[in-house]
């Protein structure tokens, strides 16, 4: 049995720079959509949704952006906290 050691024993997820290679390929696509409506019709909200998603979609080992704000609305406005005071 072969073990590699690099990237985690070749079970880990593609990444191209701060990206997952799903996410990078959509934010490639926005960014031509993005330029060309820009160019053509002068609007800017596409790039800036597309800026949304690229910031939303960094990824530092195996949690984006976006998943470490939902789990710090999850954590200080959905769930319940409980505490117990005892003396």
């Amino acid at each position: 049995m072969t073990h590699y050691l690099y990237p985690k024993n070749l079970k880990a997820k593609a990444n191209l720079w701060l990206w997952g290679m799903k996410d990078f390929l959509i934010l490639c696509i926005l960014a031509v959509v993005s330029v060309i409506l820009l160019v053509e019709f002068g609007w800017l909200v596409p790039a800036a949704v597309t800026l949304c998603f690229a910031f939303l979609t960094i990824r530092k080992e195996d949690m984006t952006v976006l998943d470490y704000i939902r789990y710090a609305v999850k954590y200080f406005l959905t769930d319940q906290q409980y505490y117990e005071w005892r003396e």
